[in-house]
């Protein structure tokens, strides 16, 4: 053929475009020899097409198209025929033509392959995926695969939609810094050494906060960027060390005003890419009701069965584990997960379907999340309850609790008690296990939800001492400020997260615009004045020249995407994700660098041995 250049791709041909002379390249997907006729399925990223090598056909095109297999990168000339009536594959949007080839040209062939790219399945009909690592390691292979290709299509038209609902809006796209000061906003820092300024680092952005902040002193009053995030923290399916955030901020709103924006770009998102249409405006719940209801901040409300205070229960018989739970004080700096209580779940219908194996399998669930134990009743027919602390209680006080919990004859009931920390993480986490258990979610529902009402603080776990929930730049609500100074932990944040069945997708608020509260707030997060100027000087300085008021939120694009394709791992969603221990398995990234790389920064890598010797010195200092 004169030319290579592909006139059409292989998803574009249809009947009406019968007789057209064409040129196609791509892959081969598979190839079948039918002894005077071969049939070719060309595959690129737009569809299949298939391609027939039949007796019009040279010698050379027969003996080209003879010796194709799997993966070679091919280009096609030829003319496109209708298929018979028969031959017509309906599950193909090309499968009314065929391409007859007169030419082929190999580009390049294609080793034997260490897993399939197309779809296989075992006898009984189950989709064969393969390994994991072994897809990670030939990554780009992987991304051939049909499913792969779809989810970062999909990842591609979401950050479009946002692009163009956003701009719409009247937003402008602006970047900020990728290396930027240092200011822990939680997470650790990636920190890149200055060869410029020996001793020095730049930090990699956890957010694009600070300066989305500045942007609005600046007086860009819509701001939004599709921004590069780093954190230095363990990966989890729902986490990776480098992600992509949707970030936005606005001058001059409250915080409706976010969440209505908010909804419109999710509702433009869903109806664009997937013609799925979402509520005008999404359920809100407190923070402190989502903690009660569902043991989390981040509520799966694709299935009911709220939690139930049963506290009472512990003034009722002589079931001690329910006594000791409740007589749990709160302590000082707890916030309110603080001090002890007794929560159940009522799950209707299941009580003579779960055995005492499977209730133990749940217990099981609640022991990883610290629970000493789940306590268990079953409801007869009558009423009559089966649970081995059924005789802790009187019949009287029985029929009592039953009533409270509004149970009915066939119902399981679930208790947890404890702490309150250990009761709404184990609960809530038994209530997940149940509804994937009895098939309560449905893959096809997209449930949103905003959480509002958030403690401005939380207690660290190792140091005990207040840090800020969200982060310090969020504003308290306005009638709590008083609280800063006497009672912190009583603080309300002017503070939201989004939510999708179960998953948080991101967050934001109102933003602190006033110099004096902004101090306020270190003070009480026990930063010096001196520290404080150190850390964010740069903004609080800005703050002194007419900052306005300003909020704003970022939302992950990569848990939105995995959430929109229900799938199980941010890495189906990421082109070149990086694994559980950090490593990226294609490229063996992270690796060792050149000892000239590290003398132009002025670094050495230390020997294990001195490595420990140090840890010791510091120990003992």
């Amino acid at each position: 053929m004169e030319s290579t250049k592909r006139t059409v791709t292989c998803g574009d041909l249809r009947k009406s475009d019968v007789g057209k002379t064409v040129i196609l390249n791509g892959w081969v997907s598979r190839t079948r020899d039918l002894g005077g006729l071969i049939f070719i399925r060309l595959r690129d990223r737009y569809g299949i097409t298939q391609v027939m090598v039949g007796d019009n056909a040279s010698d050379e095109v027969k003996k080209i198209a003879a010796g194709l297999k799997s993966e070679y990168c091919i280009a096609v000339e030829g003319v496109v025929n209708a298929r018979s009536e028969k031959d017509i594959n309906s599950d193909m949007p090309t499968g009314e033509i065929e391409v007859e080839a007169k030419d082929i040209k190999i580009f390049t062939v294609s080793q034997e392959l260490p897993f399939s790219i197309e779809e296989v399945r075992q006898k009984d009909g189950t989709l064969v995926i393969p390994n994991e690592d072994l897809r990670l390691k030939y990554r780009y292979l992987d991304l051939r695969r049909d499913p792969m290709q779809q989810n970062i299509i999909l990842r591609s038209q979401v950050t479009f939609a946002t692009r163009e609902y956003l701009t719409e809006k009247g937003f402008l796209e602006i970047e900020t810094p990728t290396f930027i000061k240092s200011t822990p906003e939680g997470a650790r820092d990636y920190l890149v050494p200055s060869r410029v300024h020996p001793g020095k680092f730049y930090s990699l952005p956890q957010s694009p906060q600070l300066y989305k902040q500045l942007l609005m002193v600046s007086g860009f009053d819509k701001y939004f960027q599709i921004a590069r995030c780093y954190r230095d923290e363990d990966a989890r399916g729902d986490r990776q060390p480098e992600f992509t955030q949707i970030d936005m901020e606005m001058s001059f709103v409250e915080r409706d005003d976010v969440l209505n924006l908010t909804e419109g770009l999710m509702g433009h998102i869903f109806k664009e890419t997937m013609n799925v249409t979402l509520p005008e405006h999404f359920q809100r719940i407190a923070y402190d009701d989502a903690i009660e209801l569902y043991g989390t901040d981040k509520p799966e409300l694709r299935f009911d069965m709220k939690m139930q205070d049963a506290a009472f229960m512990a003034d009722l018989g002589t079931f001690q584990a329910f006594k000791d739970a409740v007589a749990v004080l709160p302590d000082e700096k707890g916030g309110s997960l603080s001090g002890g209580s007794v929560k159940s779940l009522v799950v209707p219908g299941m009580a003579e379907s779960y055995s005492r194996k499977k209730i133990e399998e749940l217990e099981a669930v609640a022991k990883i999340y610290k629970a000493k134990g789940l306590a268990w009743m079953r409801i007869g027919e009558n009423r009559e309850v089966t649970s081995p602390i059924a005789k802790f209680f009187s019949e009287e006080e029985m029929t009592a609790i039953l009533d409270r919990m509004n149970a009915e004859a066939g119902d399981l009931l679930l208790f947890v008690a404890d702490k309150n920390s250990v009761v709404f993480d184990a609960l809530g986490q038994v209530r997940l296990e149940v509804a994937r258990r009895l098939d309560l979610l449905n893959n096809n529902e997209y449930k949103m939800l905003w959480v509002t009402e958030f403690p401005m603080f939380e207690k660290d776990d190792e140091t005990g001492e207040l840090k800020a929930m969200h982060h310090p730049f969020t504003h308290p609500k306005e009638e709590d400020i008083p609280l800063l100074d006497t009672e912190p932990e009583k603080v309300k944040a002017d503070a939201y997260d989004i939510v999708l069945n179960g998953v948080e997708l991101g967050g934001g608020s109102i933003r602190i615009h006033e110099r004096e509260l902004q101090a306020k707030m270190f003070k009480a997060l026990g930063l010096s004045d001196e520290e404080a100027h150190e850390k964010f000087g740069f903004l609080t300085d800005a703050f002194r020249f007419g900052a306005p008021p300003h909020g704003g939120m970022g939302i992950g694009l990569d848990r939105l995407v995995m959430q929109m394709l229900g799938a199980a791992t941010l890495r189906d969603v990421v082109a070149y994700p990086k694994v559980q221990n950090m490593t990226e398995l294609m490229t063996s990234c992270p690796s060792g660098v050149d000892t000239v790389q590290l003398e132009e920064l002025g670094l050495a890598v230390l020997p294990s041995r001195l490595k420990n010797e140090l840890a010791m010195l510091k120990d003992a200092i």
